[in-house]
């Protein structure tokens, strides 16, 4: 019986053990499939740990192996790609940069080409500047006849002496009293030098006509001549004198007065802006304007051919187109130069005083031209 009792307990007890066994193995599987779940998210920072939990489950354990090799190769492709995307963009900020560096090249290279032009434009442009410009003659005016607007001026308004360039004004009040050019006139004593002793092809007794006295004081500024038209003009000298005088006035010359026709006195005097004036309306006589631009002439005097020659020479220069010229030298003058010319496709009027050098007057003149040349040719550049 006891032992009966004793083979019934121990069956009992087996069949206990076998009970708890399937619910032993139950939560333990349960765990297994929450760390199989949990494994891909743990397998990126720590895999070989992961892999200890689920030991038992081979399968599971190549799987989440698998899965961490799977998501390292996709992270080294990730970052190899953001490598090549990085080295792309270096690539490409590289690329711009030298495209940038080009371009820069490339501006360099046009300025290097356009540098020449500006240098020379800057050059002349200097060059072309009026304050700049060396003149040597005391007093200067340059007007553009088309606008009226002064271009250069050195001490306009200067009062001074105006040697033979009062041959002008003799000229216009003989024309103004339309006497007949045609008569003959005759040099006398009265048209001697005697204030500064000057010579003369043009002896006493010697006769021309009007025009031919005209003529020669225009070109060849001879005194006789000049002295020859006063002396015969209706009234005598005194109402000459007087008519020079009030021309001056009614052409604004305001601050210039006549004294005799010939300019030999330093008491014929104006400005350069008085002249300017003088000269623009001189140059509205065609008897002026051929006159005194006549680079020679022969004149048959006394039975005796003559050749006289213009005492400025740029009338004969190929380089000067020049509507209307004059000289003059006195010692209390020193030596000056009007003229209307085209200068630069511009009608402009010349106004040169008190030159000290014998050719300073012509190179002043040569330099203005140059000048306004250059400026129109710098215009056109900038046109351009």
């Amino acid at each position: 019986m006891k032992h009966k009792f004793k083979a019934a307990l121990l069956v009992a007890a087996m069949l206990g053990v076998a009970a708890q066994t399937p619910l032993s193995a139950a939560p333990i599987k349960k765990a297994d499939q929450k760390a199989v779940q949990k494994a891909p998210a743990k397998a990126a920072a720590k895999a070989p740990s992961s892999t200890k939990s689920i030991a038992g489950k081979p399968s599971v354990r190549a799987a989440a192996a698998k899965s961490a090799a799977t998501k390292a190769v996709a992270s080294k492709a990730a970052a190899t790609k953001s490598a090549g995307a990085e080295t792309s963009r270096k690539v490409a900020a590289k690329a711009a940069s030298s495209k940038l560096a080009s371009a820069g090249a490339a501006k360099k290279v046009a300025v290097v080409h356009e540098t020449p032009r500006k240098l020379v434009r800057h050059a002349v442009l200097a060059d072309i500047d009026p304050g700049r410009l060396a003149l040597y003659s005391a007093s200067a005016l340059v007007i553009d006849q088309s606008s009226g607007q002064v271009m250069l001026e050195k001490h306009p308004e200067m009062v001074v002496p105006i040697a033979s360039i009062s041959k002008l004004m003799t000229a216009m009040v003989v024309l103004d009293a339309k006497l007949d050019l045609q008569e003959v006139i005759a040099i006398g004593d009265e048209d001697v030098d005697g204030l500064k002793g000057t010579r003369s092809r043009l002896p006493v007794g010697t006769t021309m006509t009007r025009e031919a006295a005209m003529l020669l004081a225009l070109m060849s500024s001879e005194n006789r001549a000049a002295s020859a038209l006063g002396r015969h003009f209706p009234g005598g000298m005194y109402a000459f004198v007087q008519a020079m005088n009030r021309k001056a006035h009614a052409l604004g010359m305001y601050h210039s007065r006549f004294e005799e026709p010939t300019g030999l006195s330093s008491n014929n005097v104006s400005t350069a802006h008085d002249l300017a004036r003088m000269v623009a309306a001189a140059a509205r006589y065609p008897e002026i304007r051929s006159y005194s631009t006549t680079a020679e002439a022969k004149i048959e005097l006394n039975g005796r051919i003559r050749d006289f020659h213009n005492t400025n020479a740029l009338v004969r220069s190929d380089t000067w187109e020049i509507g209307v010229s004059k000289t003059g030298y006195i010692s209390e003058a020193g030596r000056c130069l009007v003229m209307q010319a085209r200068v630069a496709d511009k009608p402009v009027v010349i106004v040169l005083l008190d030159s000290q050098g014998k050719m300073t007057r012509v190179g002043d003149a040569n330099r203005i031209k140059r000048w306004m040349e250059s400026a129109s040719l710098a215009v056109e550049r900038r046109r351009v």
